[in-house]
């Protein structure tokens, strides 16, 4: 069974095993560097719909789809799937998995939710209560514009600290069974709410920074290893300033991560060529990362022991209207080999 250890991270005695995984993207994501790295992709902005919402759910069930067909399972062999999105009650989720017949259990922890689903799924592996689980998540620029800032017909200039929000999504399928040369959940450590007081929403990076700074020197104590024991910390999408305000936080706690850090929203686009800004954000930003390019390099043989971590600001329409600033959140995945 799974055992605490320290404040916040769960070790785990039976590893939940990542048997399947799918990742699915738009237009602008699959030209971006990692393009070949995607199971779908779509030059469609709406995905053959007739909204941008609908949209969104068509990526979480391609991802999943995707995903239970390198997994070989069907619907029947799967206990429960973790899910959620950005959306006002994470309908992207419940209207793109309606039709699967899945006990699902809906989950809103902004852009964290792809390693909150993890964590979730692989405890409930781990402890029994199932045998196989998935966790997915998604976003799409569109359907974010025009709920967290302008309509885009707006036209509004964004700063240089703002992040595209990317349009994709990841699926992931855990298994009890042990499956010899697959890679496996090791841990998790779930993140704490932090706040340094930023409250412009064109300044992610800025707001979960401190969050991911937070989880990675948590984790790091409670597990009683160092940098040296792992072969890449990659966070979801802080950017090119969360980064930044990322190295500059831990490296005040004598911690430096530069030379084993990456980011999904930095490598996901070409920020000099894609006119991105900082980088890129969103659920499925971390999601299709993950179920792709990460995976991708367990089975070559490149990573054995990394750590994975998913950020979020969590904010709405309603609290930044009221004034409100906007804190993170991180949960770090603990992958190997």
């Amino acid at each position: 069974m799974a055992k605490r250890i320290g404040k916040r991270t769960i070790i785990f005695d039976n590893k939940p095993y990542i048997i399947g995984y799918g990742s699915v993207v738009g237009k602008k994501e699959f030209e971006g560097p990692l393009g070949h790295e995607f199971d779908a992709h779509d030059d469609d902005s709406r995905f053959g719909k007739d909204s941008y919402e609908k949209a969104e759910s068509s990526l979480q069930k391609i991802a999943l789809e995707t995903a239970m067909r390198k997994a070989n399972v069907n619907e029947n062999d799967i206990n429960m799937i973790f899910a959620g999105d950005l959306l006002n009650q994470c309908i992207g989720s419940y209207f793109g998995l309606r039709e699967k017949g899945i006990p699902l259990i809906g989950l809103y922890g902004a852009c964290s939710t792809m390693t909150l689903g993890l964590s979730l799924a692989s405890i409930m592996i781990d402890s029994g209560a199932a045998d196989t689980a998935a966790a997915i998540t998604s976003s799409h620029f569109c359907s974010a514009e025009r709920q967290y800032r302008f309509p885009l017909e707006y036209g509004a200039v964004r700063p240089q600290t703002a992040q595209w929000t990317v349009t994709g999504s990841g699926a992931t399928i855990l298994s009890h069974k042990e499956c010899k040369g697959k890679p496996y959940i090791n841990a998790v450590c779930f993140g704490e709410i932090t706040d340094l007081g930023v409250i412009d929403a064109n300044n992610m990076g800025a707001a979960m920074a401190p969050s991911a700074a937070s989880t990675i020197k948590h984790f790091l104590k409670d597990t009683k290893t160092t940098l040296h024991d792992y072969d890449l910390i990659m966070t979801g999408d802080l950017g090119k300033v969360g980064s930044d305000l990322l190295y500059e936080l831990l490296e005040s706690e004598g911690i430096d991560i530069r030379c084993r850090h990456s980011d999904c929203g930095l490598i996901i686009f070409d920020r000099e060529k894609q006119d991105v800004h900082s980088g890129g954000s969103g659920c499925g930003c971390s999601a299709a990362v993950l179920n792709s390019f990460v995976m991708h390099r367990f089975e070559s043989g490149d990573f054995n022991n990394i750590l994975f971590m998913s950020t979020g600001a969590l904010m709405s329409p309603t609290s930044s209207m009221q004034g409100e600033t906007i804190p993170g959140i991180s949960h770090l995945v603990n992958i190997k080999i």
